[in-house]
Formats: C-alpha cells, sequence, structure tokens
C-alpha cells in the first residue's frame, strides 16, 4: 500500500551525486512504484502514515489495552488478525502503541531533515574547504585523459557525501530495530548499503559523463541536452528495476508458486474490472526476512512491470484484507500511475535544469574563485551541481508529494470499487485494513498539516479509513468513478 515508491523505491531516495535523478524518480514514484531500498529513513517518512486533507480529531485519541490490540511487533506471522466487533469507524491505538507510533514518527521527520540539512551542509564544505578543487587536482594528476579523470573524481565526491551521511543512516536503522518495524541484522544492512553504494557508483559515473560532455560542447544549452539524454536513462532504469535492481535486495516469485487461489482471486478482481492482468505479472515478495512492515507495490514498464505482495501482507491480513490491498495497487496499474509519474518527473527535471544552469552561472561569479573552480566543465563543479540539484529536490518535495498522495487516493477509490460486490461487508474490511496497517507500520495518528503537506506521499492512515466509511456511491444511485461495470 505504501512505498515510498519507492515506496518505497530504491524511494526513495540516497543523498549525494547524479544518482538522485534516478532516486528522484523512485520518490516521484512512491504512489505505486518500489525499487531499490537506497534511503529507508526517507521512504519511511513518504509512507510513514500513509490521507486525505480533513481533520479527523479523534483519531489522536489511544484506547486502553486490548487482546485486538497486541503490542509490537503487533502481528503473529501466522494468524491475521480478527476485526474487532462492529465497524471500525476509526484509527484507534493502544495506549503503549500510540506513544510508540508518535515516538517512531517523530523520530522520522526528524531524521529526513537533519539527513538533507547534514546533505547540503556537506556540499557547501566541500566547496568552501577547496575539497572538490583537490579532489579534482588529484584526478588530474592520476590521468590527462579527461573521461578517465571521472573514474577518480566522482566516486571520491560520491563517497564523501554517502560516508559522511552514513551515520544518520545507521541510526535510522537502529530505530527500526529498536521499534521492531525491520529485523534486519547488521551484517545483511551493510551488504545492503555496499550494493546501494556501487550501484550510484555506477550511476553517477554515467550521468556524469554525459553531464560534462555536454557542457563542454554546448555551454549554453547543456541543461537542455542533458534533460534529453536523461528521460531515456531514467526510462531504462524503470524497466530493468524488477529484474536487475530489486532482486539485489530481496528474493522474488510468482505469487501462484505458493497462493494459487490468491492468484485465482486476484484475477476475478481484475476480470470484475475489465482489465484483465496476466497471472505471471503477480509475484511474492519475501520481505519478512528483512522487515515486520506490511506493503505491496506495482513496479516496472512494459514487459517488466508486475505487482508485488509481500509475504508479510500476506501473514499479518485476512484474505479479505489482502485483496483490498491488491486492489489498491491494480488501481496503480490500471490507472497507469507509473507512467504519469515518469512524465511528471520529466516535466521537473526539465525546469529544475533549467534552474541549475542559471544557477550554476550566477554562483560559480559569485563564489567560483574562493572554490577554485574554472568553470562550468571543471569537474569540481559537481559539487555545486548537486548542492543545487539537492535544494531543487527539496523545495520540490510539496509538489511531488502532493501528486503523489492524489494518486494514492485514486488508488483507494478503486480498491474500494473493485472488491464491492465480491468481498462481502468491504467497506468494513477496507476500513479494519487501514487499521491494520497503521498498527503494524506504527504509522502516525496525528501528523501536523506541514508534516503532511511537506513529507507525505500517502494520505494519513486515519483519514484513509474514514474515507472507506464514507465512500458509498452504489446506495447513493451513483456510477463509481473507476470500475463502471460489474461482471456477474
Amino acid at each position: 500500500m505504501d512505498i515510498a515508491r519507492v515506496r518505497r523505491g530504491m524511494r526513495r531516495f540516497a543523498s549525494g551525486l547524479l544518482v538522485k535523478l534516478c532516486s528522484g524518480l523512485w520518490l516521484a514514484l512512491a504512489a505505486g512504484a518500489a525499487a531499490a531500498p537506497v534511503s529507508a529513513f526517507t521512504l519511511r517518512v513518504a509512507s510513514a502514515s500513509s490521507a486525505l486533507s480533513h481533520d479527523t480529531p479523534s483519531q489522536a485519541a489511544p484506547q486502553q489495552s486490548s487482546p485486538s490490540r497486541p503490542a509490537i511487533p503487533g502481528l503473529p506471522r501466522t494468524e491475521p488478525p480478527a476485526p474487532s466487533e462492529g465497524k471500525t469507524e476509526q484509527y484507534t491505538l493502544s495506549e503503549d502503541r500510540y506513544d510508540k507510533a508518535v515516538a517512531y514518527s517523530r523520530a522520522s521527520y526528524t531524521l529526513y531533515f537533519v539527513a538533507y540539512a547534514l546533505s547540503f551542509l556537506t556540499l557547501i564544505l566541500l566547496l568552501r574547504l577547496g575539497w572538490a578543487a583537490k579532489s579534482r587536482d588529484f584526478a588530474e594528476r592520476v590521468t590527462d585523459k579527461r573521461w578517465l579523470q571521472a573514474f577518480v573524481f566522482v566516486p571520491l565526491l560520491f563517497l564523501a557525501c554517502d560516508v559522511v551521511e552514513l551515520p544518520v543512516r545507521v541510526y535510522w536503522h537502529a530505530l527500526s530495530l529498536r521499534y521492531e518495524q525491520s529485523v534486519q541484522h547488521w551484517g545483511s544492512w551493510f551488504l545492503d548499503w555496499s550494493k546501494e553504494e556501487f550501484i550510484g557508483v555506477v550511476f553517477a559515473l554515467v550521468l556524469a559523463l554525459i553531464l560534462f560532455s555536454a557542457m563542454r560542447h554546448s555551454p549554453r544549452r547543456w541543461w537542455l541536452y542533458f534533460w534529453f539524454a536523461t528521460l531515456p536513462i531514467v526510462l531504462g532504469v524503470m524497466f530493468v528495476v524488477p529484474w536487475v535492481f530489486d532482486p539485489l535486495f530481496h528474493q522474488f516469485e510468482p505469487l501462484e508458486k505458493h497462493h494459487p487461489q490468491l492468484v485465482t482471486q486476484i484475477q476475478q478482481l481484475t476480470q470484475h474490472a475489465g482489465v484483465p492482468i496476466p497471472r505471471d505479472r503477480i509475484f511474492l515478495m519475501r520481505a519478512s526476512e528483512k522487515t515486520n512492515e506490511v506493503n505491496a507495490y506495482v513496479t516496472g514498464l512494459g514487459a517488466s512491470k508486475r505487482v508485488v505482495i509481500w509475504d508479510t501482507t500476506i501473514q499479518k491480513t485476512s484474505n479479505d484484507e489482502t485483496l483490498f490491498i491488491i486492489g489498491h495497487e491494480l488501481g496503480h496499474y490500471v490507472l497507469g500511475h507509473v507512467w504519469k509519474g515518469f512524465l511528471f518527473l520529466a516535466a521537473g527535471l526539465f525546469v529544475a535544469f533549467y534552474l541549475i544552469f542559471w544557477g550554476l552561472h550566477w554562483s560559480l561569479d559569485k563564489w567560483g574563485r574562493d572554490w577554485r573552480i574554472l568553470g562550468t566543465d571543471d569537474w569540481a563543479c559537481l559539487a555545486a551541481f548537486l548542492l543545487l540539484f539537492q535544494i531543487a529536490m527539496f523545495v520540490a518535495s510539496p509538489v511531488t508529494n502532493g501528486i503523489s498522495r492524489m494518486q494514492e487516493h485514486a488508488a483507494d477509490v478503486y480498491g474500494l470499487e473493485v472488491i464491492h460486490g465480491i468481498v462481502p461487508n468491504s467497506d468494513e474490511v477496507a476500513a479494519h485494513t487501514f487499521q491494520i496497517l497503521g498498527q503494524i507500520d506504527l504509522a502516525d495518528p496525528n501528523p501536523s498539516a506541514f508534516i503532511r503537506f511537506w513529507l507525505y506521499s500517502h494520505p494519513p492512515v486515519a483519514e484513509r479509513l474514514v474515507f472507506a466509511h464514507t465512500y458509498d456511491p452504489w446506495s447513493k444511485g451513483e456510477s463509481p468513478k473507476y470500475v463502471k461495470v460489474v461482471e456477474h
């Protein structure tokens, strides 16, 4: 349900270098796509309380502990929780769980801003202290071939940024272990971090070579040529993520292998909507090896496009609740949110690169001598480019997340419509699903308006729960918004 695409996606999400162009894509597609887990804490913030904008004052009230509200990690792996008696009309937590959800969410928000601030400060110091220029000089001493200099300078810059930010990443994982959201041991975590670094260096090298080639050949239009070059790379990454990158971090197998009956029910949903999805496009991810959280997502393009269900989702929700979660993800699939996210990203990069073009000229005119940067085609200029790109990503976060929230709401509507008539008491099933998701993932029961505006890629779970009870076009004689035809 959540992704920081990422999802949660590859989310995402790492700070440092030009690989942010690709991670920026995954953040933009957090509504439905999850790529490799590049920055866990950013994804957590983006989906911490996976909605709508109206306030629900009673959502923040904790209730006394009861058997139906178990403590962290919350749910046995073999027995999904039974719905509470009556209707699940509000998002409620036990006192203990409420306190932990608030503390965990507040820590996530703080880490998000700390990470960005640390990234800004690192790049500024690299420029002001002349480290970027010294690294350039070192690369030039190693080789006089300009393209080979990139293989020295870019990894040095990339690793300098990420090593400085590593303590934040380590603290985030420790926090996730403390609140029993993660079960990944430190050896596995560092192995994943090392994989991320390797992938990041490769992308940074490719993009940096393209960027500086464009800068040298067209000092006035490099931003436009770089934009044109970036788009096919982004599309390529989106296409190969399910085949190349995702398997580096998790195990995947066809859902039909262990849950053929569930696949049959999913196909019933898709036929009900008139948009069948092949059985071989539905996969199970072995998330329980690393996390206690519940999730599902849509990823890939064309031949690689697929729906992915976490094994924790099947273990910790009832069959009907799993069908609603899948219905939500089918909404992303059917409504084309991956393609729409790409088009939005393309437009955003166009604007960002143009602004960076002018920002580089202004900053180099003002501080270039102090930074010992000789021009826009100087390798040391990459640090300034990244600083401006970081600022652009940060400022664009509310817009990106606002669009993502709209897509998530649309997917919620689709999920409610597609299970109607197939899942008994579907509104209660959907509402209880949100209760379970929030309860397991320690969703913030009452995030502030600013946090929702700036950080949330999903509507808050309390508001999504309320919407599940209020959306009922059938009893009003109205036509559903997306699933128009019901086949019997």
